[in-house]
């Protein structure tokens, strides 16, 4: 079995972009944004050095999040260790849900822990696991490291 880290996107990342080399109208698409910061007890609060991204809500439609430039549209510091090449994906299945995966890495177990908030409900996300998220919902996911005071905060919106 093919890990799904080294799935190809089925659309080049700028036609996926939300500022790459050619516009995209995604204007009145069902899109899921994502927001990306990385965040050290140091600058806590801050918003220096954020990214964001954006896909439409088709099948097979890919972001990911990891250390990796080349597959993920949000990267971490090349020098973070606790998040993987490619960390996190976001997939869109063939009704429009969106899923998060957190991926496995290369070690059995990993330096990092991954919760995922929606509203009120706060969970961890397994290792490996995969899990819906609602549509037309908004929420966080943060990768914190487990070594460290540092984490990587991914905040989402599925527009509908």
């Amino acid at each position: 079995m093919t890990p799904l880290c080294r799935t190809p996107d089925t659309a080049s990342p700028v036609d996926l972009s939300c500022g790459g080399d050619k516009a995209t109208d995604l204007e009145g698409a069902h899109v899921l944004e994502l927001t990306m910061a990385a965040v050290t007890a140091a600058d806590a609060g801050a918003t220096a050095g954020m990214q964001m991204a954006d896909a439409p809500s088709e099948p097979d439609a890919v972001l990911r999040v990891g250390r990796d430039k080349s597959v993920c549209r949000l990267s971490t510091p090349d020098d973070w260790l606790f998040v993987s090449r490619v960390h996190l994906e976001f997939r869109c299945g063939a009704d429009g849900t969106w899923r998060l995966s957190w991926l496995r890495g290369s070690q059995a177990d990993p330096s990092s822990e991954v919760r995922l908030t929606i509203g009120e409900h706060r969970q961890a996300l397994p290792y490996g696991g995969t899990v819906p998220l609602p549509r037309g919902g908004s929420g966080e996911v943060v990768v914190q490291d487990r070594a460290e005071p540092r984490s990587v905060n991914v905040g989402f919106y599925h527009e509908v």
